[in-house]
């Protein structure tokens, strides 16, 4: 079977793919018995970057750079890392099987994917955390400081009473001056492929690298592999 040349395709257009999305479409468009998009994954042969690198050249739809943030994000994914079974078959470009998973690399695939679907679950209640947090905190802004009185405790001292204003003055003030995180932007020249980061998502910051820099967008990869596309000014020094 004759492996397809991506760059001399005769419809090819001279647009080049902005994101890793893009390439990955690309690989599975060029490759359909190597990569695919949806449904399951087949695990990729060892080394099949070199395969595709050996058919880049400089009128390439895109660079040796983009196929590696590409396969790297690929083969992160949810999908690809189930695909990584015991004797399962791995493929080279043309879909033919060259080698068998053994057993090191599905535990070690089966433990990244455990780590990797942690992470988002814990992500997802920490971004539900944040947004509870917004709805109080506008709520608050929102009510009244005005309060039922009690016709039982009417009878009650004005000291007391100016003991309970202070104590909760005190209460107040706690809660205002307690340490936050401080988290330094990051520069200009820090947005860059490679680049060791942390990103705000919820709460509390994640550490990451970024894999992806389009405009105003940034793509990162956390460090359980799970790659999430946010905005520059989520971004800080690592």
């Amino acid at each position: 079977m004759t492996t397809p040349n991506i760059e001399q395709n005769e419809q090819a257009t001279t647009k080049k793919p902005s994101s890793v999305k893009e390439v990955i479409a690309l690989l599975a468009e060029h490759y359909p018995n190597c990569f695919s998009v949806q449904g399951p994954a087949k695990p990729l042969k060892i080394g099949i970057f070199q395969d595709l690198a050996a058919t880049v050249t400089e009128d390439s739809v895109f660079s040796k750079t983009q196929l590696r943030q590409a396969l790297r994000v690929y083969t992160a994914g949810w999908r690809y890392l189930e695909s990584i079974k015991l004797d399962a078959a791995r493929v080279d470009l043309n879909g033919d099987e060259v080698e068998k998973i053994d057993q090191q690399q599905a535990e070690h695939a089966a433990a990244t994917l455990a780590e990797s679907k942690a992470k988002a679950a814990e992500l997802r209640k920490e971004r539900a955390r944040a947004a509870q947090a917004e709805r109080k905190a506008a709520a608050g802004g929102q009510a009244t400081d005005k309060k039922p009185v009690n016709k039982r405790g009417a009878s009650r001292s004005n000291e007391q009473a100016a003991k309970t204003k202070v104590n909760q003055t005190r209460s107040t003030k706690v809660k205002v001056t307690e340490p936050k995180q401080a988290l330094t932007p990051l520069a200009d020249d820090g947005f860059t492929v490679g680049s060791k980061v942390q990103v705000r998502l919820g709460q509390a910051p994640m550490f990451a690298t970024i894999i992806e820099v389009a405009r105003n967008e940034v793509t990162v990869q956390l460090n359980s592999g799970m790659v999430v596309k946010t905005s520059r000014d989520s971004l800080f020094q690592s």
